[in-house]
């Protein structure tokens, strides 16, 4: 069901050489880039017609216009199971909770008298947000992109999703009513890089964005890479992956359970567990059989997934190299399940979202944990963060000199732009002295 890599007994090697022995997906987003030129192309020069057509090719419904309209937002609410929608409505109280704590203040910086530097932090103007509706239907994605987008301040929130033949050509209603909820209104009908286009060129009906950010399919991807320069965006995200440290005392239902949760989410998904106890791993590997055949999405994505080159039970000799090797993975998931899991946790260096013990499986994440679930892929944890206010705020230095400030250091900036060879950078500072730079004090 899932393959074994045995790291034991030799001393770990480092670097590139350690993450090549890891499981990892094939994602070839530069092959992606050229199948998805043309229909970014096509979006800029047709606009609303392209996404029409586009939605009628990928999608098989022929939409009449691409923005929702308000009264299906107002239906999908409405209609809503209440149970759902007190689960939407409690995981949007504690994503907001632990989102505006990220906010951040000015502050400045008084670096000599008279001379200070502030940096202020102000939000995107407007964000273009993806929610993705291929095999499953994301209504905590809706919520995942909102909510920072809204506690950092953003004044213009649009959302787009695939547009769903068995409803009319809408999007999904969950993913609607959690709009709804959300208090946005502009919602538009678009999927794929189609919806990253409409974002990056604009349409007749949809205005261009600063921003996208929101996970996807290596299409979503391709579309980001294809636009970065023109438009921000959040990561180029891969397949979905969970890596599990854990070591005896972990309780295999446990970790066989959380495995699996990863694997339905699409055949490419990685589920890697990182052990030190062979008792473990057998007990894990032969509890996954009789939980994959009580679940659904068998054939189609969690078999595909555990049997994947992207999925193992790696074998080291203790937690010490577990977290070498999960270090160097760089896990979108990370979950710890050993001995004093909180000190091992303390020590991970690299991973899109920790974790802690038996009671904080990566599910609880992807809902109501209030962290956020937009997390870097691919290894991608080494260098990047997950989504959050700061992903939608840009800080700018306001610089604040007075004469004698300047004065001050006037000779430091002449002698410096003479090193570079850049003359004119220091009589811009000459010509506030009337040629003559002052001696220092």
């Amino acid at each position: 069901m899932i393959s074994r890599i045995d790291l034991r007994g030799d001393a770990l090697p480092e670097g590139p050489a350690l993450r090549d022995l890891l499981p990892r997906a094939d994602f070839d987003v530069s092959a992606a880039l050229e199948k998805v030129r043309p229909i970014c192309e096509a979006v800029h020069h047709r606009g609303d017609a392209a996404l029409i057509d586009f939605a009628e090719q990928f999608d098989g419904v022929r939409l009449d216009q691409v923005r929702v309209p308000a009264a299906a937002l107002t239906r999908a609410l409405e209609e809503l199971d209440p149970a759902v929608r007190a689960a939407l409505e409690e995981s949007i109280r504690r994503a907001r909770l632990v989102h505006r704590e990220q906010r951040r203040s000015p502050h400045t910086t008084q670096v000599v008298p008279g001379g200070s530097v502030t940096e202020k932090w102000v939000p995107v103007e407007r964000v273009g947000l993806y929610a993705p509706g291929g095999r499953s239907v994301y209504p905590s994605s809706v919520i995942m992109n909102v909510v920072p987008a809204q506690e950092a301040g953003v004044e213009s929130v649009a959302l787009a999703s695939p547009a769903q033949a068995e409803f009319d050509g809408l999007p999904h209603p969950t993913i609607l009513a959690a709009c709804a909820l959300l208090g946005v209104d502009e919602v538009y009908a678009a999927g794929g890089a189609t919806a990253v286009a409409m974002f990056a060129y604009g349409t007749e009906s949809c205005p261009p964005a600063n921003m996208v950010t929101g996970p996807g399919n290596i299409w979503v991807a391709a579309a980001k890479r294809y636009f970065t320069g023109k438009i921000g965006i959040d990561a180029e995200a891969g397949p979905t992956e969970i890596a599990v440290l854990a070591d005896a005392t972990a309780d295999p239902v446990h970790v066989a359970s959380d495995l699996i949760s990863q694997a339905e989410h699409d055949p490419l998904a990685a589920a890697v567990l990182v052990t030190d106890s062979v008792e473990l791993a057998d007990a894990v590997e032969k509890e996954l059989q009789p939980q994959i055949e009580a679940t659904k999405h068998v054939d189609d994505r969690i078999v595909p997934a555990l049997k994947g080159r992207q999925s193992a039970i790696v074998l080291v000799d203790g937690v010490d190299e577990g977290l070498r090797v999960v270090d160097a993975y760089g896990a979108e998931h990370l979950e710890i399940q050993t001995a004093d899991a909180a000190a091992v946790a303390d020590r991970v260096k690299n991973a899109g979202a920790v974790f802690v013990g038996p009671w904080a499986p990566v599910s609880l994440g992807d809902y109501a944990a209030g962290s956020n679930h937009v997390l870097p892929t691919g290894g991608c944890a080494c260098h990047s963060s997950g989504l959050s206010v700061q992903s939608f705020l840009r800080g700018i230095h306001i610089v604040d000199y007075t004469r004698d400030a300047l004065a001050e250091v006037a000779h430091h900036v002449v002698t410096l732009a003479e090193a570079e060879d850049l003359p004119a950078h220091g009589a811009a500072i000459k010509a506030r002295f009337e040629w003559k730079v002052p001696e220092s004090k």
